[in-house]
Formats: C-alpha cells, structure tokens, sequence
C-alpha cells in the first residue's frame, strides 16, 4: 500500500485499491482515493460501492485531492479521518515539518517562519512536502482551515465572518471559496445540514464538541488511567471517566474534557480565542497518541513470547503523550527519582505557587501549567523540592525562555536529546523520558526505570531483551508499566 523509501512515501496504487476495497477503517489517514467520475475523493473505508479500479487515483493527502480539484465525499467526511501514522514514527524534515504545520504554525508564522524553525529554505521545504504529499506547506495548511472551519460552521452558533477567521483564512471570501470547494456547498448549507440531520446537537455555549477519531482497537481506559494516575491538581482532572486539564495555547488559555467512545474519542473544547482550536485538536491527538498504527505495533510486538500475554490483554494500548514539549521537561524533571503520586503533588504545589489563573471559566481547573518564564523568574523559596532540582528547573526554564534551549515537535529528536543532557542536572533518563512524551518518539526504552526494573523481572528478563523490540520498545515500556 504505501512503501518507505529513503524516508519518501510511494503509493502502490494496487495494494491501495485493495485496501479500499476492504473497506478496513486502518488504512484511513493513510491515503485518500479520489473518483475522476464523479470529482469526489473519499477514506478507504468509505460505504460507497468501490468504484472501477479505472477511475480511481490515489494521493497521499487530503490536501493534494483538493488540489486537483476533488471535493470531499459527503458520506465519508476523508477530512475527519485520523492522521497518517508516519508522522509520529519518523522524524525527517517532512514529518517534523507536518508536526508543526498541525500545531498552526503556518497560520501564525507564514511559510518562511515554518522553514525558518526547521532550518531550511522555504523553496527547498516546498518541493520536499509536494514530492512527497502532493501538496505545498500552504496547500496543506488550507486543508486544515478547510476542516476547522467545518467543525465551527457545524457545531457551533458563531458568525461566519467570525469562523472565517478562526479557522486562520485570511478573507471571508476565501473562507467562502474554500469551503465550496472542499465541501461542495456553501458554509450556511453545511450548518443547515448539521442542524437537521440524524443525531445532531445543540453545544453548551462556548464550547465546541468534536469526534476525534482513533485507530482500533484502542486501549482507551488504560490510557486514561495512566493520564488520570498523573493528573496534576488544578490544571487536570480525572474521575473514572473523563478526563479534563486546561491548555496554554499560541492565543490564550482553554479546556479540554476527553473521554473514550466506542470509535473515537469524544472532546469539549472551551477556548478564549477560536483560532487556537486547530492547534488544540492536534495537541490533544498526541497527547491520546490517536494517529497510531496499534494493529502494526501490536503484531511486531507479540512475535515476542515474553511480551505476548502482555498485548493480548491490552490490544491497541497507546503511549501517552504531552500537550507541550516544555511542559513534560518540568514533569520529568519532578519526576526524577519519585513516586508518580509524589510527583503529582509536588507538581501541584509549584502550579498553586507561581501558574498563571486559568482565564477560561472552569468548574474545577484553576490554573494553567506553569510557563517556562514563570519558572525562570521565580523565588527559589516557592519551590517545593530538593535545592539542586529545583535549580535544575529554573535553568532549564531560563534556556527555553531565552530561545537557547528549543524543544517543539518540529524538532529532530536526536538533537533534542543532545541539547537536554548539554543542561547541568539532566540525565539520560529524564532527557529520554521527554523525547518519548514530550516529542512522541515510539522507540524509547528506559532500562534505568524502576516500574521498568521491577516489570522486567517479573518476566525473567534484563534490559537487554527491549532491543528485540525496536522500532516500538516505548509501546513495550508501556506494557511492562501497565502489567504491574
């Protein structure tokens, strides 16, 4: 179907036929089929009867359909469908560049600010992503807008003018051109569809509830578990359930409440400024790991008899992630050498002293996480740990506030790794622990781990055993954790 060459993606237009016909809800994300009889482009598993193998294409995103003139297909919703698993597995120019691009960078930099923090000229950047893509970091950020301005338009009483620009176009008339032609109608038609349809609903006021779709099978109460376990008072929540925190966005602050559904994960977004909406729903994606291949890592990872029993009772388990890379450098920072639940009130304690009021109305989140400047600047007294840690903390703080210290998605995640151990007070454990949550590498192992240890030797195992496990051994790490 698709096939890795020198880290380029090629299309096997047969193998992709036959995944359409199978109409598997795996493959969507990673290609899209476009009809040239009809000009519609659809998921792999979309219900329509599978057209001739004759009239179809295949393009590797959404946004290369659009630019050949193919609209969305009204049953499937191909926008809607998850991301493409390639973009949390690699880490070349093209993934890390698409990290970013998700993240909105494109609509709050342009292009030359997208190429400027990957390092690269802007020419070279737009042939990588259209070889590759189809499509051009502009294309591919349009495709975006095209799909938050749907979810607003359909789930939400805002103004189209105020849509049109919270979704990032730069015009009504675009955000109107746009619209049509992904969508084949205009924005008033998609909310007058949405209002009448089967199971649609009326949002709280200000808020926005959206489906994020997810991969099966999905492991989705561990995974909230492990989130809930860790749950830092007053900027998250967890009773069972949903699980809630709030969000430091590139606009303002909001809230998220999550929980898994049968198929997807249900989220409410409450937002001071909507423009953030596009780099929340990412942020939040790879803070559930939605855009995983669980049926990949889970077969890879039961070739190994030790580890067998462990997926089988927990097929689809994902690897939490983070809402923010600086963030996870504090946790993991806390976290060093503590219990989780020690952690978690120390971390508490520092958001209660120095964290910026949450300035979106909450019933039960006060605050959100503390900003690296706020760390920087703090009195040393106000922190409640070890005098070494905490100048660890206000160092690390200092270098990401300075720009001298950059750790994002867009970041190759070697030389992440590379700056973090360069910091005085940062070991292999708490630099690798940030490449596996805060940069979602899928093949870190900490053998220094104490759960780690003690789930290993419950198995009969050492460390050694993890290299059988590559290019997945963050996803055995979480099957050791969640075995004890």
């Amino acid at each position: 179907m698709m096939v890795l060459v020198n880290d380029t993606i090629h299309l096997d237009a047969d193998r992709c036929y036959r995944a359409a016909q199978s109409r598997d809800e795996r493959f969507d994300g990673w290609f899209y089929l476009a009809v040239r009889t009809t000009g519609i482009y659809c998921r792999p598993s979309c219900p329509a009867v599978t057209p001739k193998r004759k009239n179809v294409d295949f393009y590797p995103s959404a946004a290369a359909a659009q630019q050949r003139g193919f609209r969305a297909c009204k049953r499937c919703r191909p926008d809607a469908a998850p991301g493409s698993p390639e973009w949390d597995l690699r880490s070349d120019l093209v993934a890390r560049a698409m990290r970013l691009i998700a993240d909105g960078v494109i609509d709050r930099e342009g292009v030359d600010g997208l190429s400027e923090r990957l390092g690269y000229s802007t020419r070279h950047l737009n042939r990588l992503l259209t070889d590759e893509l189809g499509a051009g970091p502009l294309a591919l950020a349009r495709s975006q807008r095209a799909q938050t301005a749907r979810v607003l338009i359909e789930t939400t009483d805002m103004t189209m003018t105020d849509i049109a620009f919270a979704a990032g176009f730069g015009s009504v008339r675009q955000f109107n051109d746009t619209v049509r032609e992904v969508y084949a109608g205009a924005p008033s038609e998609l909310r007058a569809r949405a209002n009448t349809g089967p199971g649609s609903t009326n949002p709280t006021s200000g808020s926005v509830s959206v489906r994020l779709p997810v991969r099966g099978p999905f492991a989705g109460a561990q995974l909230f578990g492990f989130l809930g376990h860790r749950a830092v008072p007053g900027v998250e929540t967890w009773d069972g359930e949903t699980y809630e925190r709030a969000l430091s966005l590139p606009r303002g602050h909001g809230t998220v409440a999550v929980r898994p559904v049968d198929g997807y994960v249900a989220a409410t977004f409450r937002l001071a400024d909507w423009r953030d909406l596009a780099p929340a729903v990412g942020r939040v994606r790879r803070l559930l790991d939605l855009d995983a291949d669980p049926v990949a890592i889970d077969d890879a990872l039961a070739l190994d008899p030790a580890l067998a029993p462990l997926v089988a009772a927990a097929p689809g388990l994902r690897a939490a992630g983070s809402v923010d890379p600086a963030e996870t450098i504090v946790r993991a920072i806390i976290g060093q050498q503590v219990s989780v639940a020690g952690a978690r009130t120390v971390t508490g304690r520092l958001v209660a002293a120095i964290s910026e009021p949450l300035a979106v109305e909450h019933a039960t989140l006060t605050h959100v996480f503390p900003a690296m400047e706020r760390i920087a600047d703090a009195d040393p007294s106000v922190f409640p740990m070890p005098t070494a840690r905490a100048a660890t903390l206000q160092r690390v703080g200092r270098l990401v506030a300075d720009g001298d210290l950059t750790i994002d998605t867009g970041i190759d995640r070697a030389d992440a790794i590379g700056q973090l151990l360069a910091v005085k007070g940062i070991g292999p454990w708490t630099a690798d622990y940030v490449a596996m949550r805060g940069l979602g590498d899928p093949d870190v192992f900490l053998a220094t781990d104490l759960g780690v240890k003690h789930a290993l030797a419950a198995l009969g195992l050492d460390a050694a055993a993890a290299e059988r496990w590559r290019p997945w051994r963050t996803y055995a790490m979480h099957h050791l954790w969640n075995a004890l």
